[in-house]
Order: C-alpha cells, then sequence, then structure tokens
C-alpha cells in the first residue's frame, strides 16, 4: 500500500489494510498473478445491444400484447362476470409489479441478472404458451354461448391452466422487470465517458422500444385478438417471446455478466444495528474520517468505492474504530460484522436514504399520470370519434397511442438533437440534470391536467349546451375527440422527461449491488401509485355524491364533473412539485466520478506486483 493511502489511517485502519492486503498478495492461488477476483472485464458496449434490445423488444411486445386485452378475453371466453374478471387481473397486475421486489433480491444476492433474466424469460414463454392453449383447445375453456344465454362457467381443470398460466407470468415479470434494464446498462463501461454516454443513451432507446411495443400491442395485436382468432391472438405473442428468449441467449458470450456480492440488505442491517450499539459515542465536529474503518475494496470489479460523506453523521458511528480488538489480525476483516461495519457499507446506505424522499415524489407523480390514462378513455367515449364522413370510428383504447406517439417521436429528437446542445452550453453529462429532468416531467404533467381539464369543460359545455341534442341532454358530446389529443401528447413529453430521468436515476444512484433492486424501485412505485389512484378516487366519489346517484366521477360524465377532478389532480401535483423541489435541493449526488477514480486508485494498488 502506498505511503500516500496510509497515511489517510488511523493506526486501527492501517493493521486491518495491512492484514487485507497480505492476504490479497499471499501466494497460491490468492495471488496477483492468478486473482480471480480482479480478472480484466471487456464491456462490448453497443456491440451487444442488438441482442439486449432485440430480447427487450421482443419480450416487451409479448408481454403487452398478452396482457392488454386479458379482461375482455376472461369474460368473453371464460365468461366472467365483470367484477371477478376485475378484480383478478388487479390481483395480478398488483403481484406483477410487487415481485420485482423479491426478484431483484435474489438477483443481486444469489443468481446474478444473467440467470435471472435467462430463468424468468423462459417461465414468461411457457405461461404465455399455456394461456394459447387456453384458446386453442375447446376442453380448456368454457362451450361459447350467445347474449341472453345462460353461460357455462369455467371448470376447475380450465380454471387450473388460467390461474398457472398467471403464475409463470408473474414469475417471468418479478425476474424480467428488475433485471433487463440493469442488464442493459451493464454492459458499458461505467468508469469512461464513452460509456456513460453509451448507458444514457440506453436508458432512452430502452423506453423507445416500450413505446412502440406498446402501440404495436394496443392496435395490431387487439384487432387480432377481438376481431380474427383469440388463439392466433395469443400465438403472436408466445412466438414474440420465443424471439425473445432466441435473441438472450445467442449473445451470451459477449455480455458482461455481474457477479452477485451477497445481500444488500443484510448490509443495511448490520449498518443501522451497529450505529445503534454506538449511539453513546461522540463525533467531533471537524473532519473524523480518520477514525474510520474504511478498508479498501478488493475481490470486486463492479461496486466502486464511495467517498466519505457528511450526511447522516449518526450512521458514521457503525464505522467507528473503537479498539484494534475489532478487527481480526490474519484477514483485517470484523470480528463482529453487526458492531463495526466498512464506510463503503455505511456510504450505500445513506445512498439508498437520500434516494427514498425522491421516490415518494415520483409515486405521487406517477399518481397524476395513471388519473390522466384512465379517464381519457372515457372522455374519448363521450366525444365525437369519426374521422372523416366515411363512418370511421377511433376505437376509444386506441387513444394512448397518442402518448405513445409523442414519445416514439421525442426520445430520437432529445437524444441525438438536444442533448449534444444542451451539453455544449451546460457543460453537464446528459444535458441537464437528472433531478432536472424529473422536475420537466412533473411541470409538463402538471400542465397536462391543466390542459384536460379545460378540454374536458368545453366537452361538457357542448354536451349539455346549445350543440346538445333537443332534450338538452346528450351522452355523446359533439366536440371532436380530437381535442383529446393535445392531453395525451403533453404526458407523452412528460413521461419522456419523468419516467426515463426516474428509471436512469435509481440506476446510477443505488449503490451498484443493488442495481436490481434498483430496477424495482420503479415498479414498487407504480404499485404504490395505483392503490393511492384507487383511494383518490373513492374518496373522492364519497365526498361529492349527492345522493341522486352524481358525484364529479359519475357513471355519464355528462352528469359529473371530471374537469374539477383534474384540477384536485392537478392542485395535488402542484403540491408534489414543491415536495419535490424541497428534496432536489437537499439531495446530495453520489460522486461518480470520485468514486470512480478512487476504485482505479485501490485497483491499481492491489494489482501492482509487491515489492515484499
Amino acid at each position: 500500500m502506498t505511503e500516500k493511502m496510509e497515511k489517510n489511517c488511523s493506526p486501527f485502519e492501517e493493521k486491518a489494510i495491512g492484514a487485507i492486503l497480505k492476504g490479497e498478495r499471499g501466494g497460491g492461488d490468492k495471488g496477483i498473478d492468478g486473482q480471480q477476483a480482479q480478472q480484466l472485464v471487456i464491456y462490448r458496449g453497443w456491440k451487444a445491444m442488438p441482442y439486449v434490445i432485440g430480447n427487450e423488444t421482443f419480450e416487451k411486445l409479448g408481454t403487452i400484447g398478452t396482457s392488454a386485452n386479458l379482461l375482455v378475453y376472461l369474460t368473453t371466453i371464460f365468461h366472467m362476470n365483470s367484477v371477478t374478471a376485475a378484480t383478478l387481473l388487479q390481483v395480478f397486475s398488483g403481484t406483477t409489479n410487487l415481485t420485482p421486489v423479491l426478484g431483484a433480491f435474489l438477483s443481486d444476492t444469489y443468481l446474478g441478472r444473467y440467470f435471472t433474466l435467462g430463468f424468468a424469460s423462459i417461465a414468461s414463454l411457457m405461461g404465455m404458451l399455456i394461456l394459447t392453449l387456453t384458446a386453442a383447445f375447446k376442453t380448456l375453456h368454457p362451450p361459447p354461448c350467445n347474449n341472453g344465454e345462460n353461460c357455462e362457467s369455467a371448470s376447475p381443470l380450465q380454471l387450473t391452466f388460467i390461474f398457472l398460466s398467471f403464475a409463470f407470468l408473474i414469475v417471468g415479470a418479478g425476474g424480467i422487470r428488475p433485471c433487463n434494464l440493469a442488464f442493459g446498462a451493464d454492459q458499458f463501461n461505467p468508469r469512461t465517458e464513452s460509456g456513460r454516454r453509451g448507458i444514457n443513451s440506453f436508458f432512452n432507446w430502452y423506453y423507445f422500444t416500450f413505446t412502440v411495443a406498446m402501440m404495436l400491442s394496443c392496435t395490431v395485436i387487439i384487432y387480432v385478438q377481438s376481431n380474427i382468432s383469440w388463439t392466433i391472438g395469443l400465438g403472436i405473442p408466445a412466438l414474440l417471446m420465443f424471439f425473445s428468449c432466441s435473441f438472450f441467449f445467442l449473445g451470451s458470450k459477449l455480455y458482461v455478466r455481474v457477479k452477485p456480492e451477497g445481500s444488500p440488505f443484510s448490509n443495511v442491517a448490520r449498518v443501522l444495528a451497529a450505529a445503534y450499539r454506538k449511539r453513546a459515542m461522540k463525533l467531533p465536529d471537524e473532519d473524523h474520517s480518520h477514525l474510520l474503518f474504511n478498508p479498501p475494496l478488493v475481490g470486486s470489479t463492479t461496486v466502486s468505492k464511495l467517498p466519505h460523506t457528511n450526511q447522516f453523521r449518526c450512521l458514521d458511528k457503525a464505522s467507528i474504530l473503537a479498539s484494534s480488538d475489532e478487527v481480526q489480525p490474519e484477514d483485517g476483516k470484523p470480528i463482529n460484522p453487526w458492531s463495526l461495519c466498512s464506510t463503503q457499507h455505511v456510504e450505500e446506505v445513506k445512498c439508498i436514504i437520500r434516494i427514498l424522499p425522491i421516490w415518494s415524489t415520483g409515486v405521487l407523480y406517477n399518481m397524476a399520470m395513471t388519473q390522466q390514462g384512465t379517464y381519457v378513455v372515457f372522455q374519448a367515449l363521450q366525444s365525437d370519434r369519426r374521422l372523416g364522413n366515411n363512418g370511421f370510428q377511433i376505437p376509444a383504447g386506441s387513444f394512448t397511442v397518442f402518448n405513445m406517439l409523442a414519445l416514439t417521436i421525442w426520445i430520437p429528437i432529445y437524444d441525438r438533437i438536444v442533448v449534444p446542445r444542451l451539453q455544449r452550453i451546460t457543460k453537464i453529462e446528459g444535458g441537464i440534470t437528472l433531478l432536472h429532468r424529473m422536475g420537466v416531467g412533473i411541470v409538463i404533467a402538471i400542465v397536462s391536467l391543466l390542459v384536460a381539464a379545460f378540454v374536458e369543460e368545453k366537452r361538457r359545455s357542448m354536451a349539455l349546451g346549445e350543440f346538445a341534442a333537443p332534450s338538452g341532454r346528450s351522452e355523446v358530446s359533439p366536440m371532436s375527440g380530437l381535442w383529446l389529443i393535445p392531453q395525451l401528447m403533453l404526458c407523452g413529453l412528460s413521461e419522456a422527461f419523468g419516467i426515463i430521468a426516474q428509471i436512469e436515476f435509481y440506476y446510477k444512484q443505488f449503490p451498484e449491488n443493488m442495481r436490481s433492486v434498483a430496477g424495482a424501485f420503479l415498479f414498487l412505485g407504480l404499485a404504490l401509485s395505483n392503490y393511492f389512484c384507487s383511494f383518490v378516487v373513492v374518496a373522492v366519489h364519497r365526498a361529492t355524491g349527492n345522493g341522486r346517484g352524481e358525484n364529479w366521477l359519475a357513471g355519464d360524465l355528462n352528469r359529473g364533473r371530471l374537469d374539477l377532478f383534474y384540477l384536485l389532480t392537478a392542485a395535488m401535483a402542484v403540491a408534489n412539485l414543491a415536495y419535490f423541489i424541497v428534496c432536489a435541493r437537499w439531495y446530495k449526488y453520489k460522486d461518480l466520478k470520485a468514486a470512480a477514480a478512487a476504485a482505479e486508485e485501490i485497483q491499481m494498488e492491489v494489482v501492482k506486483p509487491s515489492n515484499e
């Protein structure tokens, strides 16, 4: 170890570091020449992307194509009543948003992202194949019946197959959702400028392929399912998922496979326990880094050493070296990891604590987007959806395509034109910071809600006013449904800033050994926002009811006040923006460049041949 590093260490820490390096430099299979822990990682970058993006594109096409029309499938083919089918799908949707947390834990702790993705992709394929079989074989679904007949319910065997397919799809979602984004970003070297640019572009193109898959699934695949054949309509996603698996395994020789490095949650628990045990210790007001147990990182090629920060000083007590008896003289490791933790583990816990307030603002932001995405379909149903004079009507459910269209158009423009110009002006990687992008997304969401309220007020006025039918009340407003496009396009722009920035923020700001957990965080936020949406809808429904079946969210929008509900949601979004600004000003970014430099310095120290 160099004098530069040693003079920054306490006497106790010098002893620990010496023991660690002695173990690393010892003979046999732990020697430097044959050290497996410091193997050179070859990043293929964009060479691996055809397989990664191909896998993700076909996976999204298959998954969305399967799930987008399940409500219709369960009610028309399996003869479930609407309440039962909706409840079943709500449980299915909620579970698929929660299982990624378990999948992330298993990936980061035991399996690694490559194995988790491979296993989950096969599980999704099995689920889609079983679902296709329920449509293809008459014995696996109830016999058809006409309207008005007493339709036969599904048998236990038929329900077993449908539930089995759901189980496989849930397992697949639990592994794919937290890992696919992190796995793609793993293929770029985060310690080089070109690698960091590649990661930034990958996040944008990942969401671009997602929106394209959504557009195709909500148009072509749903049309085939509803108008041609359920067997073909469900078989197409299964075939696409087969292509996804094929792309994934064909690129196996090119991938960087990050090995799991133990349970990150265990480290969190140890830091909290050690800080609590040493809570009576007092830290000096001045710099106290020399008192902390801060050994170099060894045995990892992916985790960067984090510099010490002064936030949450109480947690620093977990890494105070109270005496030399706290470390083992043989290898320099803590004798009791529940009473002494390294500064690295403490800083990782600080990263997580810093992220939580920002994450909570994302939950409220997603709620605003979800509410608008839900009720725009009802607005379309009660608007004039005709195009031209040929009688063609735009399906109400297809209006969400305009949201995705805005995303699809904007992402390439932003990635290839806007970002390079912004970088030259601001000298910031990515043009603006991730928190700035999230803030822009929230502002655009507020504007979209205000536009939605204005359009709904006009739609309702035209339905009830002078342009309405002679009865004075018209179920379908004469207002063209095309007036809904501006609010949908604004929603798409908001997602292009807010959602993509959230994904990138979690990936970059979480500790490297928790990147699968970072991938699961977005879906956990989506699950909570869905629950919060339900709570708000129920509360508004009850608070605004007048006893005559009329309230802000009445079944007939002309008898409700959806415009006021949009304004209420916009007010909540404004409050969330103020909360976000406070959190963003307080947030301290993980110093990626300092971490990369520290990791490089430590790696050079460990790899350099010893003169002893």
